[in-house]
This record gives structure tokens, sequence and C-alpha cells, in this order.
């Protein structure tokens, strides 16, 4: 039906034209959706553990359990804080010391930054935080992407 000099233009064409549907179908960051998945980590987490837990507009949850002073730090603060980070099935992946450590919240994941801004000077509690708002579907080191994250913070100044 087609000569051999037709199928190689339809071969020129056609491919291309066909990796460009397939390419433009995808999705367009190649990120995974965790939203749902970490809203009932998190939902379950809560439950089993009995906590009291407030959510944020942004997804996050947190517990306060000692509200500290009245002075908070803003999403730019230097801070001072001690925490023990760990998953929903309870491994921990990271700890500070309990003098805690100094950073700037502008300079950590957003779960964080917002999250320290519900405590005050010498508060403490838990933050649960979706990956969205911690590393993402990529994840960094032994946190895998996904991850729901929790941290027991203790903010321990403001400097």
């Amino acid at each position: 039906m087609f000569g051999s000099e037709s199928k190689k233009v339809m071969r020129k064409f056609l491919i291309p034209f066909v990796l460009l549907i397939m390419v433009g179908c995808g999705n367009d960051d190649g990120q995974r959706d965790f939203t749902e998945s970490n809203e009932q980590e998190i939902l379950d987490y809560i439950a089993a553990e009995g906590l009291n837990a407030t959510k944020s507009a942004s997804g996050l949850y947190y517990v306060v359990n000692d509200p500290g002073s009245a002075t908070k730090p803003a999403p730019s603060s230097n801070v001072t804080v001690a925490y023990k980070g760990y998953f929903t099935d309870g491994s921990v992946f990271d700890e500070s010391s309990a003098e805690g450590i100094s950073f700037n919240l502008n300079q950590v994941i957003p779960g964080w930054t917002e999250g320290l801004t519900y405590f005050g000077e010498g508060g403490s509690g838990v933050l649960l935080i979706p990956s969205r708002l911690g590393y993402g579907d990529r994840g960094r080191g032994s946190i895998p992407g996904g991850a729901v994250l929790i941290f027991d913070v203790a903010l321990r100044s403001i400097n």
C-alpha cells in the first residue's frame, strides 16, 4: 500500500509525534501525590496515640504540650530546638542533643518553618508533617519519598 519512501517519511514524523503525545499525557513534574495517603496515615497515628492535634491550613498537624512564653518565633527567626524525628511506625531517623541545635527557620523544611511558630519560647509539642511539607516524593538520606515525619520538639530559645 505504501512505498518504502512513504514508510520512511511516516516513521520520521510518526515516531516523534507518538513520543510527544506520550510525554504530554504524563505527570508534568514526574512527582507522585501522597496527599491522601499522608492524611490517612497522620489521622490513624493521631487516633492510635490519642493525640489532640490541630490541623493548619497547609495540612500540617501539631500538638502543643506546653505553649511556652508569649514570645513566638517568626518564620525567619533563628531558634534553638531540641527534637526527635521519627516515622509513624516509631522508627527514629534523627535526634538532637538535649541542648538542641540552632538554625534559621527559613532554612529548614516547610513543616518546621510553619510548625515552630505555634510554640512560644520554652514550649514543646509534636509536629506531624505530611511529605509535601517535608522532603516530598524524593525523600532525603534515610527518609524515603512520601514519608510522613513526626517530630517531638522543644523550643529552647529564640536567638
